[in-house]
C-alpha cells in the first residue's frame, strides 16, 4: 500500500518550502519511488515540484502533481459542495499514489483564496488521503509564549478533526530566541516540534530575481553573478570617501546610471575584497558609456550592473517587498534550507513517525543521501588543496550549506576570496590557508625533510617542497590538522597520491594502495576495484585489492560478494592470465575464508542470475556480485567507463584505499557533485578510521609496499 504524508500549515508566510524540500529530501533516502501530490495550485508550472523534480530526478509528469487550480476548486465547491470537491481531489491523489511507493502532499499556502475553511479542507484531505500531517507553524515576530500557544492551538486544529499528526515545526524563529523558544516547545507538546531559526539568506532575493521584479536591462554580469544573494541594499548618492564605507557584504548599490564614480568605485571595492558586493543596480534609465562599462567588465568580471527606468525611491520600495524564493534555478538556496532542516530536525524521529520504510534495493540518490547523512553524524575536517579552482568553491558550498563537514581550502587567501565572491559563494565557515606564508611551513618542512632524509631531502628542499599545495594538504592529514584530503580536480593523479605514498604510506596489512569505483546503476550500487591505480596487480596484489575492496565496500553499506573477473568462468579457460586470477581467489579463501568470493568468472556470470544459473549453478556470489574485481587497469578503467558512459551509471571514485588516513583523488573532468560526493566519502573513512586507529608502524618485513613502487618515492 502506498503511504503518504501531509504537509500543511496554519496560515501563510510559514516558510513552509524549507521543510517541504527537507521531508522529500528525507523520502528519497528511504524510498527509490516517491511522488509529489499538490491538491490545490496557483500557478502552473509550481516552483516548487520544478524544483522537487529537478533535483530528486522524478519522472512524474508534471501535470499529474495538481489537483485544480483555486479557482476551479471554488467554483466546484460553490456548486456542487465540499465532497464533490473532495471525492475530485482524492481520485486525483491516487492516481499518483498508484505509481509511487510514497506521496508527498504539498497543502495548500491561505494566500489570496476563496475557499472557507481552508484548515478544514486540508485536514478532511489528509484524513481521506490516510495521509499523517506535518504542521508548519509561522515564527516571525512573535514571542516564545505566543508561539506556545500557537503550536498548541495548530495541533489541537488539526487533532480535532481527526488528523494524526506526527509532527510540529515552528519555523523562521529569531535566531536569539530559538535556543530558547525549542526548549519551551519541547516540553510542552503532547508530538515532537521542531523549532528553526531564521535564516536571513532564504529570505534574501537574488540579483536575478531583481532583474525579473523590476524588469531590468542586463548590462554586464554571467549566470554566476545572477545568481547571488541580495543580503542588503546601499544607496549611493554621497561622494565616494563617504560612499564606500557604507558598502557591507552581498549588497546591491542603487545610484543613479549617472553616477560613474559610485559604479567604478563599488566594484572597485568587490575586486579588492572589501567587501564583495551582489551588484550594481542603477536608476533613471541612465547608463554608463561604453568606456565605462568596459573598465566595470575588466575591474569584477561577472559582476552584474543592471538598469532600471524608474526613480530611486519607488525601485527601493520594490526592491523591499522582494523576498527569495526556493526555486529550481537557485540549487544554493535548497542546500542552505536541507542543511537548516537536517541541523535542527530529528529526521530519524521524523522518518519513525511518517512510518517510512526503507526500500528493498539502493538506488544512486539513496546512496549519494547516505553518504551525506553519515558524514554529518561524525563531523571531520578535509582539507581541499585546490582553493581557487570554479568547481571545488561550488562543491565547498554545497558543503558548508549543507553541514556535511570541516573545510580547509589552500590558496592565498585574497585570491581564494575574492574568487568565491564573483561566484557568489560565501566562505564564512571555511578555513583558509596559504601555504606560501603559512607558521606551519617551517614546521611541515622539517617533518618532510625528516622522513625523506633517506633520499637526501634537505630542510631547504623540503621548505619548498611543501609549499607546494598537495604536499601541504597532504601533511596536514599526517600531522593531525585535517582529517583527510581530496584533490585532483586540476592536479594529475600523481600529483595527489605521490604525496601520501611519501609521507602518508600504507596501511598495516595492507600490500598496495588501490582504488574502487562506487557504481550507482538504476537499481544497485557496485563496487568496481582496482579502476585507477595499479597497471598490471600480479596474484598476490590482485588478493589484496579484493579484500581492501570487500571491506571497502561494507564501510559504506553494501555486502561483499566479491566477483573475481577473467575472461573464462571456473575451469572453462587457462592461460597465465586466467591463471592469475584463480590464484588470487584461492590467496582470497585462505586469507578471508569469513568472504564469499568466487573466480575466475566472467562479467555476465557475475551479475546476472540467468547466466549465473547456466555457467556456475549453486554458487553464493554467480549473479549477485556486488564487488567486481578487475584483472588489470585497462580492463577495470575502461569497464567503469563504458558502464558509466553506456548504462547512465553515476560513478563515485575513485576512492583510493590501503592508505593509513584517507586521501582522495579526483577526476580532472569532475563535477560539482563528485567533489561533494568524494569529500563526504572522505569524511566516512576517516570516521571510520577514528573509531578504530591504526598503529604507526611501517608495513611488515617482506610485504611489497606501493609507496616503494612510487616513482620518484
Amino acid at each position: 500500500m502506498t503511504r503518504s504524508v501531509y504537509v500543511t500549515g496554519i496560515d501563510r508566510g510559514d516558510g513552509r518550502q524549507v521543510v517541504e524540500l527537507g521531508v522529500m529530501e528525507l523520502l528519497t533516502r528511504h524510498v527509490d519511488r516517491v511522488g509529489v501530490f499538490r491538491p490545490l495550485v496557483h500557478d502552473r508550472p509550481d516552483r516548487l515540484f520544478d524544483l522537487l523534480r529537478a533535483r530528486y530526478r522524478l519522472g512524474q509528469p508534471p501535470h499529474t502533481a495538481y489537483g485544480m487550480g483555486y479557482e476551479e476548486a471554488a467554483s466546484l465547491q460553490a456548486e456542487r459542495g465540499t465532497d464533490a470537491l473532495v471525492t475530485e481531489l482524492v481520485e486525483r491523489f491516487h492516481a499518483v499514489a498508484r505509481d509511487h511507493e510514497y506521496v508527498l502532499v504539498l497543502g495548500s499556502d491561505y494566500a489570496a483564496t476563496s475557499l472557507p475553511d481552508e484548515l478544514g479542507l486540508n485536514a478532511r484531505l489528509a484524513n481521506e488521503f490516510g495521509a499523517p500531517v506535518i504542521t508548519v507553524v509561522g515564527g516571525q515576530d512573535q514571542s516564545g509564549e505566543s508561539l506556545r500557544a500557537e503550536a498548541h492551538n495548530a495541533y489541537r486544529a488539526y487533532r480535532a478533526r481527526g488528523c494524526d499528526v506526527a509532527a510540529l515545526v515552528v519555523n523562521r524563529v529569531a535566531p536569539e530566541d530559538h535556543a530558547a523558544v525549542a526548549g519551551l516547545l519541547a516540553e510542552r507538546l503532547p508530538v515532537p516540534c521542531y523549532t528553526l531559526p531564521e535564516d536571513g539568506s532564504l529570505s534574501a532575493p537574488t540579483v536575478s530575481q531583481v532583474v525579473r521584479a523590476l524588469d531590468a536591462v542586463v548590462l554586464l554580469g554571467d549566470d554566476a553573478g545572477l545568481s547571488r544573494d541580495v543580503r542588503d541594499f546601499v544607496f549611493g548618492g554621497a561622494m565616494l570617501p563617504t560612499f564606500l564605507p557604507a558598502l557591507t557584504e552581498g549588497c546591491l548599490v542603487v545610484t543613479p546610471g549617472d553616477r560613474a564614480d559610485l559604479i567604478i568605485g563599488a566594484l572597485a571595492a568587490h575586486s579588492a575584497g572589501a567587501p564583495p558586493i551582489a551588484g550594481v543596480l542603477l536608476t533613471l534609465d541612465e547608463r554608463p558609456g561604453p568606456d565605462i562599462l568596459a573598465l566595470a567588465s575588466r575591474l569584477a568580471p561577472g559582476t552584474p550592473v543592471v538598469s532600471v527606468p524608474g526613480r530611486s525611491f519607488p525601485t527601493a520600495e520594490q526592491l523591499f517587498a522582494l523576498e527569495g524564493k526556493l526555486h529550481a534555478g537557485n540549487p544554493r538556496k535548497a542546500e542552505t534550507a536541507l542543511g537548516l532542516f537536517d541541523r535542527h530536525v530529528d529526521t530519524a524521529e521524523l522518518t519513525n513517525r511518517i512510518a517510512v520504510a526503507r526500500s528493498g534495493r539502493v538506488t544512486p540518490m539513496m546512496f549519494e543521501h547516505e553518504l551525506i547523512e553519515r558524514s554529518r553524524a561524525g563531523r571531520r575536517r578535509v582539507v581541499l588543496p585546490e582553493g581557487t579552482e570554479e568547481r571545488v568553491l561550488r562543491a565547498a558550498d554545497v558543503l558548508l550549506r549543507r553541514d556535511v563537514c570541516e573545510l580547509t581550502l589552500l590558496g592565498e587567501e585574497d585570491t581564494v576570496r575574492k574568487r568565491a565572491a564573483e561566484l557568489g559563494i560565501q566562505l564564512t565557515d571555511a578555513q583558509i590557508v596559504d601555504p606560501q606564508t603559512s607558521p606551519l611551513r617551517e614546521r611541515f618542512a622539517e617533518r618532510y625533510a625528516a622522513l625523506r632524509a633517506h633520499k637526501g631531502v634537505t630542510h631547504e628542499l623540503a621548505y619548498d617542497v611543501v609549499a607546494d599545495v598537495s604536499y601541504f594538504g597532504t601533511l596536514m592529514v599526517q600531522e593531525g590538522l585535517a582529517d583527510g584530503m581530496v584533490s585532483g580536480a586540476a592536479h594529475s593523479t600523481a600529483a595527489t597520491i605521490r604525496p601520501a605514498f611519501e609521507i602518508i604510506k600504507t596501511a598495516p596489512g595492507a600490500r598496495i594502495v588501490s582504488s574502487v569505483f562506487f557504481m550507482c546503476l538504476a537499481d544497485r550500487v557496485l563496487v568496481y576495484g582496482d579502476c585507477a591505480v595499479n597497471p598490471d596487480p600480479d596474484a598476490e596484489q590482485l588478493a589484496d585489492i579484493a579484500i581492501q575492496s570487500a571491506a571497502t565496500a561494507a564501510q559504506f553499506g553494501v555486502e561483499p560478494r566479491i566477483a573475481m573477473l577473467s575472461y573464462s568462468t571456473g575451469t572453462s579457460g587457462s592461460g597465465a592470465d586466467v591463471d592469475k586470477v584463480r590464484r588470487a581467489t584461492e590467496l582470497v579463501r585462505e586469507l578471508r575464508p569469513d568472504l564469499l568470493v568466487e573466480g575466475p568468472i566472467q562479467y555476465d556470470a557475475a551479475v546476472d542470475p540467468a547466466v549465473a544459473a547456466a555457467k556456475l549453478p549453486g554458487s553464493r556470489v554467480a549473479g549477485r556480485a556486488t564487488v567486481l574485481v578487475f584483472p588489470d587497469l585497462n580492463t577495470g578503467n575502461n569497464t567503469y567507463k563504458a558502464v558509466q558512459r553506456s548504462a547512465g551509471a553515476v560513478a563515485v571514485g575513485p576512492v583510493l584505499q590501503g592508505l593509513r588516513k584517507p586521501v582522495n583523488d579526483l577526476s580532472r573532468g569532475a563535477l560539482v557533485q563528485d567533489i561533494v560526493n568524494t569529500v563526504a566519502i572522505t569524511a566516512v573513512q576517516a570516521q571510520s578510521q577514528a573509531r578504530a586507529p591504526q598503529s604507526q608502524a611501517h608495513p611488515p618485513t617482506g610485504q611489497r609496499s606501493q609507496t616503494q613502487k612510487a616513482p620518484n618515492a
